[in-house]
């Protein structure tokens, strides 16, 4: 037992130079990204659907495009997912390779026309599924810094081994955060398009992480460390949207929505990175399950996984997105979304959260994404391209570490019923500490995200 208290101070008093899962300002950031899933027709034009509207996924953008729609619909979408990402840390590159099948999409619009004189024509219903990110991924990692931060053995706090050989670090991350939708939208005028939509947030993640060091001492015996850190989140959350679209002329036409901050009154965690203290009644340690053995000790030493729960609430920012676009008659159309959201008003509330909000102040930023589309029509056969770029918000960051990418698509239309397909790929930087660079000087991983997504929609028309 003395050797398990002594593993855990030893563990304990070296979080301030590790802590390898993401940590909760890493968490504000993914909980508030949105991939821009949806039909295969919104996806082949990158998403730029805000003063388009008719497609069902256009709602998740501006709810006044249901209006649009001048037919009744139903849509499902299938989508294949393919990750590649190379982890570079300090000169070696481990490429991982994910692939992953989900639906999706799935929901219909309900239109409406006025059987009286009105300058109110259409009225629309919507309600839509659809997923806001997918957190599915994994990579590994190994090279050597030189540091030893396990650099002892319980059974004898007198030997150093502070000279590392090797590190090998691996995530793997699962879950999703989906919405369902509903609204209403109508058209005045056949000018005036404005609606307003209820979201349902439906959050899950889970990750586990894994670290192994292999130090020396300067007689050259080894140790090795190994610690498994492992969490889980889940809650929900609502938030808000309104806008409004107006066909200048039978050409040009523009948009503008907002989406109000989606606020999550209940977050869960449970993970085994709390060691409860008794002397001051909380959890304010950090361990996971952690295990050492060296070559000078004949015994191996492991902490076991002790789990706790924690609960938070979470505010992520608010989404304000002008749009326009020129369409030519029934050949063709091109199309814009400019998006602003500002990371630096995520907030978390609960107990010890000021260093972390805190931390959104001063280092993230609000940024802007543009997303442009364009569709042209041969008859019932209709192909569609696109480009998408959004910035990363830590004020940080490289221009690499931006969000860069295309889409393809191509359509046909059988009368009652369409299928579409597209292909989207998007290719951004970003770094992941294992270590506190702040307590000790080690260089992060650095990550090459290679996304690319086939997606295919059925839909029906009435």
């Amino acid at each position: 037992m003395k050797r398990i208290l002594a593993l855990a101070t030893i563990v304990a008093s070296t979080f301030t130079a590790f802590s390898q899962s993401l940590g909760y300002t890493d968490l504000g950031i993914l909980f508030s990204d949105n991939d821009n899933f949806g039909t295969a027709r919104f996806e082949a034009m990158s998403g730029a659907f805000g003063a388009l509207g008719g497609d069902i996924s256009a709602f998740s953008i501006n709810p006044a495009g249901s209006a649009v729609a001048k037919k009744s619909s139903f849509s499902a979408t299938l989508s294949n997912r393919n990750d590649e990402i190379l982890a570079n840390y300090y000169g070696n590159t481990i490429n991982t390779q994910n692939d992953y099948l989900n639906i999706t999409q799935g929901g219909g619009i309900l239109t409406f026309d006025t059987n009286y004189d009105s300058d109110w024509s259409r009225f629309a219903l919507t309600f839509n599924y659809h997923v806001k990110n997918d957190f599915d991924r994994s990579f590994s990692s190994v090279g050597n810094s030189g540091s030893a931060l396990f650099n002892e053995h319980p059974d004898d706090t007198s030997n150093q081994f502070n000279n590392g050989i090797e590190q090998r670090f691996s995530n793997s991350m699962k879950g999703q955060n989906s919405i369902f939708e509903m609204g209403f939208s109508a058209a005045y005028q056949k000018k005036l398009h404005v609606g307003a939509s209820v979201k349902f947030h439906d959050l899950r993640f889970s990750q586990v992480t894994e670290l192994r060091e292999r130090n020396e001492d300067a007689n050259g015996q080894v140790l090795n460390a190994r610690n498994i850190q492992d969490s889980f989140f889940e809650g929900s959350g609502i938030s808000l949207s309104a806008g409004f679209i107006y066909k200048v002329n039978s050409s040009f036409r523009f948009g503008l929505a907002y989406e109000t901050p989606t606020w999550y009154p209940e977050i869960i965690e449970e993970s085994n990175l709390n060691v409860f203290d008794p002397n001051n009644n909380r959890y304010d340690d950090w361990l996971g399950f952690t295990e050492i053995t060296a070559t000078t000790q004949a015994t191996d030493v492991n902490s076991g996984e002790e789990f706790t729960l924690n609960t938070f609430k979470l505010r992520t920012p608010s989404r304000l997105t002008a749009s326009a676009a020129f369409v030519f008659g029934k050949q063709g159309l091109i199309s814009a979304d400019y998006t602003y959201k500002n990371y630096s008003n995520i907030t978390y509330t609960g107990n010890s959260f000021n260093q972390v909000n805190q931390n959104f102040d001063r280092d993230f930023k609000a940024t802007n994404a543009l997303n442009i589309g364009t569709e042209w029509r041969f008859d019932q056969m209709s192909l569609r391209a696109g480009y998408h770029y959004e910035e990363n918000p830590s004020i940080r960051a490289l221009d690499k570490d931006h969000i860069r990418g295309y889409s393809l698509g191509i359509g046909y239309n059988f009368g009652g019923t369409k299928i579409d397909l597209s292909y989207r790929k998007s290719e951004n930087n970003s770094p992941y500490n294992i270590y506190n660079s702040n307590a000790v000087n080690v260089d992060p991983i650095e990550l090459n995200n290679n996304t690319s997504r086939i997606t295919g929609t059925v839909t029906f028309s009435l």
